[in-house]
C-alpha cells in the first residue's frame, strides 16, 4: 500500500472494499453506530488471495470464521434483525459452490427485508485461464457465472470487472442496505483477478460516511382520509408486523391503542409489539393465530396494517376478513407493501405515521364504542380459557412430554432479557399462538422464508448481538440434522446458546399437513428402509443427539418429563457455553387452528377416499 499522490491512495480492489466498509456509519434519531459489525468468511481460491489477504492486513475489521456459507448469511441476517436493521455483516465466499451456498441466505434476507452484503468470488474477468476450477461454462453467454443466480434474490447486484467500478457500486450498495424501504441482500460479485488488481483510489472515497435514517411521514391529506375511515368504522383492528419493531414504534403503538381502544393483533414478525396481557392485545392472527384475533378479524370493517407485508399466513390465504364492507389502511415504509389489498396507503416510517394518526384522532376525541370494547373483552376471556384448557390437556406425565407442555415450561423460565429463535416446522405455529413474550427482542421468528437450518446459525447471530440475556434456539430434529455445525462457531466465539431440540422422529409439521390433506404423512418419518416392503416404513432411526452435540464440544441434557425439562433448564443456565436439551416429545395432542384456514391445494383425482373428501372440503373455501 502506498500513497500515489496527496489526494489518492493505491490499493487493491479487495483492500479498498474493506477500507470503505469500515468507514460506513448509520444514524437514526440520536444514535450512531458502525453499519458493519465485521465480515464472515470461508476462503477458497476465489477469494483467499484477494479479500482474504486484505482482511489479514487489516485486523481492525473483525473476521468471523464460518462453517457453511449459507449459515454465515443466516447469522448475519439474525444479527441484523436483532439490531432493527441498523447493523449487519458482510459475507465473503470463494467461487462456485461457496458462492451458490449463499443463495438460500440471500433469498431469506430479501424476503424478510433484512440487510446483508454478499461478496462472492467469481471467475477471472479477463477469462484467459478459464475454465478455472468450479467455473460454470455457459456456451451461449460467456459472461454468465453461477453468481448470476443471485440476481432474483438480491435487492442490488453487480459484478466488478475493473477496480474503479467499486467507486459507483459500493455507494449504491450502501443506499440499498441502509434504506428501510428497499433493504435486503446486496450481492457484489468479485472476479478473483480483479480482487487483487490495484488502482489509485481517491482518498475522499474512504471518508467516514454517515447514512441518516429519516422518519418519513405521510401527507396531511392522506392522514385526514385515514382519520375519517377510522372514525366511521365500527370494528377497526390493527395488525402489527415487523415494521413496528424495526421502527422501534412499540411505545407509540401502545399509546395509540390506549388512546383509541382499537385492538391489536400480531404477525410472527410483530409478536411482542404489544405486550400479551395488555387490554387491547388479541395475540397472533391468521393461520397460526389466536381465536380472539381471528374472530375479531372476521367481522372487522377496517383493518389497519402497520409494518406487515400481509403474507398468506397473516391473511389466512385471503379468507381472514369476511366482512363484505371491509377496507384497509396500510402504514408501511415500502410503497409496494402499503398499496396491497387496495389499501389507503400511508407510506413512511411506522413510528412517525402512528404519531400522525394519533394526533389527528386525538383532535376528534375518537374512541371505539362500548359495545365493541365489551366484545374485545369477551373474546380475550374466551381465548384465555381455551389456552388454559389446551395447556392442561396436553400435559400427561404417563404419556410423556407434549410439545405444548414443553413450551409452557420453557416460557415460565424465560427472563425479559432472553431471546428465543425459531424458523420452521410445527414449532412456529405453537409459539405464535401460545408463547407469551414481553417485548419484541424476546421473540425472533424467521417466517418469511421459514428456512430449515436457520435456527442454530441465526442463534449465533443473536448471541453476537446481545450484551445481556440468553439465547434459546427452538429446533426440530429435522432442522437440526440439516445444519447444526454452528455449535462450533458459538464455542469458538465464546457465546452462550441453548439448543432446545424437539425429537419427534419426523418432519412433524409437513407430516400433519399431509394428513390434513387426506394423505398418510408419506415420506416424512425418519425410518429405516424396510427390506420386506422396500419402503421407508421400518423402525425409527436411532440418532443420539446428545452425543452428537457433545462431539462438537457442547454439553447436553435429555428431558422426557416436565420435571426433567425444568432441571435441565436450570443446569443449562449455569453453563458458560453452548449446550443442548433434547426434548423427547409425545405428539398425541396437537394445537388446532382457530377460525382460520390456509390454502394448500389438494389433488382433484385420487385413489384415496380421504384425499377426495379433503378436496371437497377444500373446494368450499378456495374454488
Amino acid at each position: 500500500m502506498m500513497l500515489h499522490s496527496q489526494n489518492k491512495i493505491k490499493l487493491t480492489t479487495a483492500q479498498a472494499i474493506i477500507k470503505y466498509l469500515q468507514a460506513q456509519n448509520i444514524r437514526r434519531d440520536n444514535h450512531e453506530s458502525p453499519f458493519f459489525a465485521g465480515m464472515w468468511g470461508i476462503f477458497g481460491h476465489g477469494n483467499v488471495a484477494g479479500i482474504g489477504q486484505a482482511l489479514e492486513e487489516n485486523r481492525s475489521f473483525k473476521f468471523y470464521q464460518g462453517r457453511n456459507e449459507q449459515a454465515m448469511v443466516h447469522a448475519s441476517v439474525a444479527y441484523a434483525k436483532q439490531k432493527n436493521r441498523l447493523q449487519t455483516f458482510a459475507c465473503t465466499s470463494s467461487i462456485g459452490p461457496g458462492a451458490t451456498n449463499m443463495l438460500t441466505g440471500a433469498a431469506l434476507a430479501t424476503i424478510n427485508r433484512l440487510p446483508v452484503l454478499l461478496l462472492p468470488g467469481d471467475s477471472f474477468a479477463r477469462r484467459t485461464p478459464g475454465p478455472v476450477l468450479q467455473q460454470l461454462e455457459y456456451p451461449g453467454c460467456p459472461e454468465i457465472s453461477v453468481n448470476d443466480c443471485f440476481k432474483p434474490v438480491s435487492r442490488f447486484w453487480d459484478r466488478i470487472q475493473r477496480p474503479e467500478q467499486i467507486l459507483y457500486s459500493l455507494p449504491e450498495a450502501m443506499r440499498i442496505l441502509t434504506s428501510q424501504a428497499e433493504t435486503g441482500a446486496v450481492t457484489i460479485s468479485l472476479p478473483q483477478d480483479v480482487q487483487t488488481e490495484a488502482y489509485d483510489f481517491p482518498l475522499s472515497f474512504f471518508d467516514t460516511q454517515v447514512h441518516k435514517v429519516s422518519r418519513e411521514i405521510a401527507c396531511q391529506e392522506l392522514i385526514y382520509d385515514a382519520t375519517e375511515k377510522i372514525i366511521n368504522s365500527q370494528k377497526p383492528l390493527i395488525i402489527a408486523g415487523g415494521g413496528v419493531r424495526y421502527s422501534e414504534a412499540e411505545t407509540v403503538l401502545k399509546k395509540f391503542c390506549e388512546q383509541t381502544g382499537i385492538p391489536c393483533s400480531e404477525t410472527q414478525a410483530g409478536k411482542g409489539t404489544l405486550v400479551f396481557n395488555h387490554p387491547q392485545s388479541l395475540g397472533s392472527i391468521g393461520a397460526t393465530g389466536s381465536q380472539a384475533a381471528n374472530r375479531i378479524a372476521e367481522q372487522s370493517d377496517l383493518i389497519i396494517c402497520i409494518g406487515t407485508r400481509l403474507s398468506d399466513f397473516t391473511t389466512a390465504s385471503a379468507t381472514q376478513f369476511q366482512n363484505k364492507q371491509r377496507c384497509f389502511i396500510n402504514l408501511n415504509i415500502n410503497a409496494f407493501d402499503s398499496f396491497k389489498y387496495n389499501s389507503l396507503p400511508l407510506t413512511g416510517d411506522a413510528k412517525a405515521l402512528i404519531e400522525q394518526l394519533s394526533s389527528s384522532l386525538k383532535n376528534k376525541n375518537y374512541q371505539i364504542s362500548q359495545e365493541y370494547k365489551r366484545k374485545i373483552t369477551t373474546e380475550k376471556e374466551d381465548w384465555q380459557s381455551i389456552l388454559y384448557t389446551i395447556k392442561e390437556e396436553t400435559y400427561n406425565e404417563q404419556k410423556g412430554l407434549s410439545q405444548v407442555a414443553a413450551l409452557q415450561t420453557i416460557n415460565q423460565q424465560l427472563a425479559p432479557e432472553d431471546t428465543i429463535i425459531c424458523a420452521a416446522g410445527s414449532l412456529p405455529g405453537d409459539l405464535h399462538k401460545l408463547f407469551n413474550v414481553e417485548k419484541t427482542s424476546q421473540y425472533h421468528m424467521e417466517y418469511g422464508f421459514s428456512c430449515m437450518g436457520y435456527e442454530i446459525s441465526g442463534g449465533v447471530g443473536i448471541a453476537l448481538s446481545k450484551e445481556v440475556g440468553e439465547t434459546f434456539i427452538f429446533v426440530g430434529d429435522g432442522s437440526y440434522l440439516m445444519m447444526h455445525t454452528d455449535i462450533i462457531t458459538a464455542l469458538q466465539e465464546n457465546k452462550k446458546i441453548t439448543l432446545l431440540i424437539f425429537e419427534n422422529h419426523k418432519f412433524n409439521s409437513i407430516d400433519k399437513l399431509s394428513k390434513n390433506c387426506g394423505g398418510q404423512g408419506f415420506g416424512n418419518e425418519f425410518c429405516y428402509r424396510n427390506p420386506e416392503t422396500n419402503e421407508l416404513d421400518g423402525k425409527y432411526l436411532q440418532i443420539d443427539f446428545a452425543k452428537n452435540v457433545e462431539s462438537l464440544g457442547g454439553k447436553s441434557f435429555i428431558a422426557t418429563t416436565r420435571n426433567e425439562l425444568n432441571t435441565a433448564l436450570e443446569k443449562a443456565k449455569d453453563l458458560p457455553s453452548a449446550c443442548a436439551i433434547i426434548i423427547k416429545v409425545n405428539l398425541e395432542k396437537n394445537v388446532p387452528s382457530f377460525s382460520t384456514r390456509w390454502e394448500v391445494p389438494i389433488a382433484q383425482i385420487s385413489k384415496s377416499q380421504k384425499v377426495s373428501d379433503a378436496r371437497l372440503e377444500y373446494e368450499k373455501f378456495f374454488t
